[in-house]
């Protein structure tokens, strides 16, 4: 029970939190329960997110989204802001694609020459620089609840999952096709099987498509569960929740138990569906009694059979000559030595890397059963995999296999069927996740859920045409991101009181202007970074911990215990490289509403709460990042104050302070220094000064940068 928590929560959040009684009912358009007996109807049918994907019909000489978009505007009344200023367009693309501010630099030579060609050149730039993997691979790693452990009471390690996030980013900077993206996550294993069989050794496009299979096992694990059968389904549940969610926009997994109350999905269709996971291979082992178990095939090695097979055998060989060796040994010293010598070979490990991955048990598949009620103790009808029956698809042929094929084959299958061009969620998904990111708002308003609970798009036929276009190009993120922002929607002012007249939409549902976006957590501890100078831009591997408070250690017993702090440096690395434990979170990233981890998350929630202002205020590494931030600016500008409020302004802000802010700042910096003087007990006891006796000026310069840090500009985009 404790395993299926998040989706029972889920599903109580969609029929308690989102409607009202009424619209249970059906009343004002609201979604009605389902009636039963289980029957696909006409209207399912019409349910626009079942519709095939239209192209648009857009006259020539006139950019897509903005013609659509104008459209609606036209019929509401609505006219559109103008352009934001040049700094304000620049700032917006820097934060979108790469989650970072730009230089003051950047933002002046775009000021100069603010045309169309120059804002192109500008994204070209920024989308081609591993920075944007960095981002985006973020948003990704949110959908997929990505952690690098099991959650629970012992919260113990998941190996070697860091591979998979840098399998992420590395997809996302690579423009690797979103649909090859997806059948790699779903069935890499599969996809390399061939040359896993028969290469030599085992290139990167293999190497890649066995780490993306890690996508099937950073689920939260229970190692003490209750009952380890009833454990496995829990699993797979998480397992197939998720990738509906991510993938297809769909609460699928609210069909375990019983009929998806209000979507056309039934509980056969759930099984049916599970039936192309059931074979994989269990994370956590299965036994009856009390106590922890093992886990099960959760890693494999990033080598092909002859690779492996030829590191083995020479191993084995070589153990069994020191092993003769041993027993050969005649004096004490010879054997002692021999003895050293057959340690240290046992202890060897292989030359070639593990990752965290699928298995499964053999091309022989388990046989999946509908559970009555979704207890595994009351298996009712068994069920063949097949996609739900609302796609009308019909079932696919057993996959042909050789009796010693790791695998089934049928997660290839789920695989084609999800990134097939004709399935009418997988490119809509995608793109409207896409535009979330660029507007802080979806053209469908609910990005994880596309069903009838779900909200319609505000325009089905700029969502259409996003998605086609988005197949058209072959599948490349980059075209799509480079068609939303050379729209001069993207490009519009966000400002509310350039509206003429808003007739009601003042959610901004027809996009007359930009919106306010407040930066989420990542975005803004790797924007204080970049201001302070410290940003540390190395890329890629094993998770970096950092330095926490000792009382947050204390709510798990961590210290020391699988968490050492990394060197000062590595802990200056992005935020998507910070180790992420489910059990102990970082204090300033958890108070920004950084994704939980634990169910797929492709809208995080956004609060305003007084332990934010708190964290930035006073946070220990806050106050590292103001002295560091303060010295830089004399370093580059010396100690004139002018010059340094200007300086400082520029770095945090990309922006000269305005006469008001200037006289405020030098004021501040004067009351600051008079502040602090010098001890005499200090000096009369012989002990050192402190850094703020020392330079009283330069402390006051902290004061200030630590105030810009707190600035809402430097706290999201405009």
């Amino acid at each position: 029970m404790r395993r299926s928590a998040p989706i029972l929560i889920a599903c109580l959040l969609a029929l308690t939190g989102r409607f009202s009684n009424d619209r249970l009912r059906g009343a004002e358009g609201g979604p009605s329960l389902r009636t039963r007996p289980f029957a696909i109807t006409d209207a399912d049918r019409a349910h626009w997110a079942f519709q095939p994907v239209r192209s648009a019909v857009v006259p020539k000489g006139t950019h897509a989204i903005d013609h659509l978009l104008q459209v609606r505007r036209q019929q509401a009344g609505l006219k559109p802001n103008p352009p934001a200023t040049p700094r304000e367009q620049v700032r917006r693309a820097y934060l979108d694609l790469w989650g970072l501010p730009p230089s003051p630099e950047a933002v002046t030579e775009f000021e100069r020459h603010p045309t169309d060609a120059a804002w192109v050149t500008l994204i070209d730039r920024l989308l081609e620089s591993p920075h944007y993997g960095e981002r985006w691979g973020r948003h990704w790693l949110d959908l997929v609840r990505y952690a690098e452990s099991n959650g629970y009471e012992r919260d113990g390690p998941k190996p070697h999952a860091w591979r998979y996030r840098d399998y992420v980013i590395d997809s996302f900077s690579s423009d690797k096709p979103y649909d090859q993206f997806v059948r790699e996550q779903l069935a890499g294993d599969e996809l390399a099987e061939t040359a896993l069989r028969n290469e030599s050794t085992l290139s990167p496009e293999g190497r890649a498509s066995l780490i993306a299979t890690g996508f099937y096992r950073l689920h939260i694990w229970d190692d003490e569960p209750d009952n380890t059968a009833a454990a496995e389904f829990d699993d797979l549940d998480d397992i197939l929740s998720t990738t509906s969610t991510t993938f297809l926009g769909l609460t699928i997994g609210c069909a375990r138990c019983h009929d998806h109350k209000f979507d056309p999905i039934s509980q056969a269709d759930y099984y049916s569906l599970l039936g192309f996971l059931r074979n994989i291979d269990g994370y956590g082992q299965q036994h009856t009694g009390g106590g922890g178990r093992g886990t099960g095939k959760i890693t494999r090695p990033l080598a092909t059979v002859s690779e492996s097979s030829r590191w083995h055998s020479e191993r084995e060989a070589r153990l069994n000559e020191l092993r003769q060796r041993v027993r050969q040994a005649s004096g004490t010293e010879v054997k002692k030595s021999a003895e050293a010598g057959l340690k240290q070979a046992e202890a060897e490990t292989p030359p070639f890397d593990f990752a965290l991955a699928v298995a499964e048990n053999g091309p022989k598949p388990r046989p999946t059963h509908i559970l009555l009620r979704g207890d595994v103790q009351t298996p009712g009808a068994e069920v063949s995999p097949a996609f739900p029956g609302i796609f009308n698809q019909a079932p696919p042929p057993p996959p042909e296999r050789l009796p010693d094929s790791p695998s089934t084959g049928r997660r290839g299958q789920l695989a084609e069927w999800m990134s097939n061009s004709r399935n009418p969620l997988t490119a809509r998904v995608i793109a409207n996740r896409v535009w979330y990111h660029h507007f802080g708002a979806g053209l469908v308003p609910t990005p994880d859920d596309f069903g009838v609970t779900g909200l319609p798009p505000s325009h089905p036929e700029l969502l259409d045409h996003l998605a086609s276009e988005l197949v058209r190009q072959g599948w490349h993120l980059k075209a799509l991101h480079r068609q939303i922002m050379t729209s001069r929607a993207y490009r519009m002012s966000s400002q509310a009181q350039f509206a003429r007249a808003r007739h009601g939409d003042d959610g901004n549902r027809l996009v007359w202007r930009q919106n306010l976006r407040r930066l989420d957590a990542e975005a803004i501890r790797d924007s204080v970074l970049t201001i302070s100078g410290r940003l540390n831009p190395t890329r890629g591997g094993p998770s970096v911990f950092p330095t926490l408070p000792a009382e947050v250690h204390t709510t798990q017993d961590s210290a020391g215990k699988g968490w050492q702090d990394s060197p000062l440096p590595e802990q200056d690395r992005r935020s998507i490289y910070l180790v992420v434990k489910r059990a102990l979170k970082v204090p300033l990233l958890e108070c920004f509403d950084a994704a939980n981890g634990t169910i797929p998350t492709g809208q995080r929630t956004r609060t305003t709460v007084a332990p934010q202002a708190l964290t930035l205020l006073n946070d220990p590494w806050i106050q590292i990042q103001a002295n560091a931030f303060a010295n830089r600016v004399t370093r580059e500008v010396g100690t004139d104050r002018d010059r340094q409020i200007k300086r400082a302004f520029a770095l945090a802000l990309q922006r000269l302070p305005t006469r008001a802010e200037a006289k405020a700042a030098r004021n501040l910096l004067q009351d600051q220094a008079a502040l602090i003087k010098p001890d005499p007990k200090i000096d009369q006891q012989g002990e050192p000064p402190t850094a703020a006796h020392q330079n009283p000026q330069q402390t006051a310069l902290v004061s200030l940068c630590r105030g810009l840090l707190n600035v809402n500009e430097v706290l999201g985009t405009e």
